[in-house]
């Protein structure tokens, strides 16, 4: 399990740095936007995806393990991929279309995605399916504060 668990949390790695080489972030114009007086948790936001990422790590693992190297898995891993991918695309659809509705969208497509894999993965591996809960669980909440930072920055002309 540990050696499925490192292969896969390598992949997701090489999978991250890909897409931050290829499509850089600009961060500097994310940090100026306004935000809700309410979003006191800002700080632990990182921590909530590093946790997520932890979790959808150990699901594609469990996933692996129960059912290993069959046609269905790879699909379900090309998933995965998908899902974090699209998961990981957020902040640069964001900041380089200096567009935040764009980043609204980007989360309400990643929740969808989520739903599908866990319905599929759910079927094969309950554990595997639970472990993807936290994503669907903080992805509304993310898109929702996102939602709120568009009106309170329209898009620039």
């Amino acid at each position: 399990m540990i050696i499925t668990w490192l292969a896969i949390a390598f992949i997701s790695l090489i999978l991250g740095f890909a897409l931050n080489k290829l499509f850089p972030a600009d961060n500097k114009w994310f940090m100026r936007l306004r935000r809700p007086r309410w979003l006191t948790f800002e700080k632990a936001i990182p921590f909530i995806w590093i946790f997520i990422f932890i979790c959808g790590i150990t699901s594609a693992s469990v996933l692996w393990e129960t059912q290993p190297a069959t046609i269905n898995t790879w699909l379900l891993m090309v998933g995965y991929g998908i899902l974090e991918l699209t998961i990981l695309s957020y902040t640069p659809v964001l900041t380089r279309l200096r567009n935040v509705r764009a980043g609204v969208i980007a989360g309400a497509v990643g929740f969808l995605l989520g739903i599908v894999l866990t319905t599929q993965v759910w079927q094969i591996s309950s554990l595997a399916g639970w472990l993807l809960m936290p994503y669907l669980l903080w992805s509304p909440i993310g898109t929702y504060v996102t939602w709120v930072m568009a009106r309170l920055n329209p898009p620039e002309m």
